[in-house]
């Protein structure tokens, strides 16, 4: 028997088999393909999304004799439709979690309650990003629309066409903005205050658990057997957080892909003001009785996908940037790079905030550019390393790093350089598969719990990147005087002057 994880990226969407101790038997990836409607906001297709999985699986499955014992599905944390309950079919496209098409509904809802007494039941400052924004977003566009849909993650959407069931876990309930994470309920009062239909979410249920099993109808071209247990693994930088082991305090997880995350584990309690003060999101952990906090730079890896498109004739390859990488100077470019390209998350949230080189010479060209960007993903990423250590009141000098990023050794060692931590780097290709399958497998009895499904993983050898003493004191000095001493004037100059909504 083995389990079968499923995870929809904002880039790829990926479907992966594994034994029970964590090796992979087949893994299968399709790009996940963007698109833009009449007014220039993004959107994902569904059946695109579905078509992209369906095909993952059938790929996989194909003359495989191991048995699924159960499915489990991640993805991104804010993305989100609405479907009919009757008839199952879409009502909108999915709106991804950077499109800022709901900007203007996030300013209304700031305006209908405390922010302190909203963080404190949800974890969140408020954002565009999150699905109350988008569903008023979209009840503006035609106020009918609700009646008799239900909101959905990627994640949950899945799950519904493996097994016809609506549901959804915890972590991305919470990413709604309308779901309590101290009652684990979702808030009805605050739905009703802005006339939200009682029934517009599915049932919310702890990460991992079984809400449903595979129905026979348009499965079994794929080579899924009915009957099998599907569980909603819950947000895709917290299974990833697990398949690593970093699910316990003092523990910290970096996820470097698209977007960024730093993320750290503690037991549940009340959040407080130095909480809120942190500027740190904060929500239902996969781990049954925790929370996590997180940190996240929206355009990590999207810097460099950014850098790739738009200083080349032809999208530049990824050996193309690592021979970039090889030919320039050591230690610190001296260019303060802002990778605000979708603004900043936590924290510093800030919607208007916008990308920005400064420093810039005739002499410099594109590797000194494109070392800049590694640089100012690594100062923010910095930034949440040391908000962590201040609400979780330990030191932060040793991370787990898993991602597309690792396999820049340059950027590894430019993050360990500024951070002035160990990164370890376990011999992980999929690490958000690989949770998400444990994490079903978690809940469906295969393991005992989560510290027997991390002890059952088994990595052949990690990775260690140490810093570089005497650059670190350099990059310090860049960090503190120059790239956040510039940062309240660049953040009051695009408020004054910000550019046009969109993506």
């Amino acid at each position: 028997m083995a389990l079968l994880g499923i995870d929809i990226g904002t880039t790829h969407c990926k479907a992966g088999f594994f034994h029970e101790n964590g090796s992979a038997i087949k893994i299968a990836v399709r790009p996940t393909n963007k698109h833009y409607n009449q007014q220039g906001e993004p959107f994902f297709s569904p059946e695109e999304i579905w078509g992209n999985i369906a095909s993952c699986i059938q790929e996989i499955l194909l003359g495989c004799e191991e048995q699924i014992s159960a499915i489990g599905i991640t993805s991104m944390a804010e993305t989100g439709l609405l479907l009919d309950r009757q008839t199952g079919r879409p009502r909108t496209n999915f709106i991804p979690w950077f499109s800022r098409c709901a900007e203007a509904e996030a300013e209304e809802i700031s305006k209908e309650d405390s922010s302190f007494q909203r963080f404190q039941k949800t974890g969140l400052h408020n954002s565009y990003k999150y699905g109350l924004a988008k569903i008023l977003h979209i009840k503006k566009q035609n106020e009918g629309i609700l009646e008799g849909a239900v909101w959905l993650s990627a994640s949950d959407y899945i799950a519904y066409r493996l097994t016809g069931n609506f549901a959804t876990d915890y972590s991305l309930a919470a990413r709604t903005y309308a779901f309590r994470i101290d009652q684990l309920t979702w808030d009805q009062p605050w739905m009703k205050h802005f006339d939200l239909p009682e029934q517009l979410f599915p049932e919310a249920l702890p990460s991992g658990s079984k809400m449903g099993v595979t129905q026979t109808k348009d499965l079994t071209e794929l080579g899924i057997s009915p009957g099998i247990p599907v569980a909603i693994a819950g947000h895709d930088h917290l299974v990833a957080a697990l398949a690593v082991g970093a699910i316990n305090p003092g523990i910290v997880f970096d996820s470097i892909g698209t977007a960024e995350t730093m993320v750290g584990a503690f037991e549940k309690k009340q959040l407080t003001e130095m909480d809120y003060a942190s500027g740190m999101t904060f929500g239902c952990h996969i781990v049954r009785d925790r929370y996590f906090w997180m940190g996240g730079i929206s355009a990590s890896g999207g810097s460099i996908e950014w850098f790739r498109e738009q200083f080349s004739n032809q999208k530049m390859s990824y050996e193309d940037i690592t021979s970039l990488c090889t030919d320039v100077k050591e230690g610190p470019s001296r260019i303060l790079y802002y990778p605000y390209l979708s603004g900043s998350g936590s924290p510093q949230p800030d919607p208007y905030a916008r990308g920005a080189f400064i420093g810039l010479k005739a002499s410099h060209q594109r590797k000194d550019l494109l070392k800049a960007m590694m640089e100012g993903t690594a100062f923010e990423l910095e930034s949440i390393r040391r908000s962590a250590e201040r609400i979780s009141g330990h030191r932060i000098n040793r991370m787990i790093s898993v991602g597309g990023g690792t396999k820049n050794k340059y950027w590894l060692q430019i993050k360990s350089d500024i951070t002035n931590c160990q990164l370890t780097i376990p011999e992980i290709n999929e690490a958000t598969l690989l949770g998400a399958a444990i994490t079903a497998g978690i809940g469906t009895g295969v393991y005992k719990c989560e510290e027997e499904a991390v002890s059952a993983i088994q990595f052949l050898h990690s990775q260690e990147i140490v810093p570089n003493q005497d650059f670190h004191q350099e990059y310090k000095c860049l960090y503190e005087e120059g790239y956040m001493g510039l940062q309240e004037q660049l953040r009051n100059f695009y408020r004054r002057f910000p550019s046009s909504s969109g993506e």
